[in-house]
């Protein structure tokens, strides 16, 4: 958890997430909430309030908290094996473990290349987990571990500039093996390696969900959303007006004088 937010009452920390949350979606003009992502632990009481999905993946969670809603989502009923896998919910399945499940989906040629992309899998330890919670940023009842913003690249593009202030100028780098996109690139990542990480989507997030063609998913941790928030109100104050007015391009399509089109 960010030192600011650490140091806040439980009150005036929620407050700050809150503030945060709804200061993104205004600034950079999201489409739907940020999503605050909680992990429960094995052995902590399931919360009373969020409404237990029944049966879902987990990209579909973040959908249902993106459009507003408070959902839990626990190893007994994520319909995902993959992020069942990633969360340490279940072992991985021998047909994606070997690779033969990604050729089954025509998504590899070779199970060998599919293998090898689950092997490199980040993932939490069997058993930390009991359940993940997903809730709108700017309505969070708790304080999240990760930050998960979907929406189109050039809104997401802004957060990652934003973070890449934070870093003190070092240039974004992103993991991804085109699978497991929200899960393992922008929520499992972020939280294992304390970094923002970039996605471009995937098959499963693309078939289950309503993202969109233009749009892809970007995660970070808590530490860093006090610092992203205020680059953000530093970029809206010049960079991204100045950016999205196309004064540029217009000044290039304009034809020269005394030489009409």
């Amino acid at each position: 958890m960010s030192a600011v937010i650490a140091s806040h009452t439980p009150q005036s920390a929620l407050d700050a997430v809150r503030t945060a949350g709804t200061r993104i979606v205004e600034i950079l003009g999201l489409s739907a909430s940020a999503v605050g992502v909680r992990f429960v632990p094995a052995g902590v009481e399931l919360p009373a309030a969020p409404r237990r999905l029944a049966h879902a993946r987990y990209c579909q969670a973040l959908m249902e908290a993106r459009h507003g809603s408070d959902v839990l989502l626990d190893g007994e009923r994520l319909s995902c094996p993959a992020a069942a896998a990633a969360f340490g919910f279940r072992p991985l399945p021998e047909g994606l473990r070997s690779g033969k499940g990604l050729v089954g989906f025509g998504i590899v040629a070779d199970p060998a290349v599919g293998a090898r992309m689950f092997a490199g899998m980040p993932r939490l330890e069997a058993g930390r987990l009991r359940a993940v919670h997903c809730f709108p940023l700017d309505r969070a009842e708790h304080v999240p571990d990760v930050v998960v913003v979907e929406d189109v690249v050039e809104k997401l593009m802004w957060i990652a500039l934003a973070g890449l202030h934070v870093a003190g100028g070092e240039r974004v780098t992103s993991s991804t093996a085109v699978l497991q996109a929200t899960c393992v690139d922008a929520t499992l990542i972020p939280f294992l390696q304390h970094r923002m990480n970039l996605s471009y989507g995937c098959y499963g997030c693309r078939d289950a969900t309503d993202i969109a063609d233009a749009e892809t998913v970007l995660g970070f941790p808590i530490c860093l959303l006090p610092d992203i928030l205020e680059h953000l109100e530093f970029l809206a104050a010049k960079a991204i007006p100045a950016s999205r007015g196309k004064r540029a391009l217009a000044a290039f399509s304009r034809p020269a004088e005394g030489n009409p089109s």
